[in-house]
């Protein structure tokens, strides 16, 4: 989900982020052009440019001059992956704390 105050630029990097993680964009798909990318975000070329050049830094994209922009692989033991993985880990553990809280308290209803 992107944030509504973010820069243009950082939207376009968290919806794209977003799609990969989702699996929408999977590793080696293509994205689309610039030009298009512009139009569907109604933003400038520089702006999409930005993002791209977020998005190959970050390690998501990699990009082929004259080709385009590729999704990339990325393996479970890089840093990136690595923390994602924790911070779901984090949420699984804190929703089932909740979850058990919420059955002691019905269970002490009864």
């Amino acid at each position: 989900m992107t944030d509504p105050l973010a820069q243009p630029y950082q939207r376009i990097v968290e919806d794209v982020r977003d799609q990969i993680r989702l699996g929408r964009l999977r590793p080696d798909d293509k994205l689309p052009s610039t030009r298009e990318l512009a139009t569907h975000y109604g933003v400038a070329h520089g702006t999409v440019q930005r993002a791209l050049t977020e998005l190959r830094a970050s390690g998501l994209i990699y990009s082929h001059q004259g080709k385009g922009s590729f999704v990339r692989q990325v393996p479970l033991d890089e840093p990136e992956a690595t923390s994602e993985l924790q911070e779901l880990r984090e949420q699984v553990s804190a929703l089932a704390a909740r979850l058990e809280r919420v059955e002691q308290a019905v269970f002490q209803k009864t």
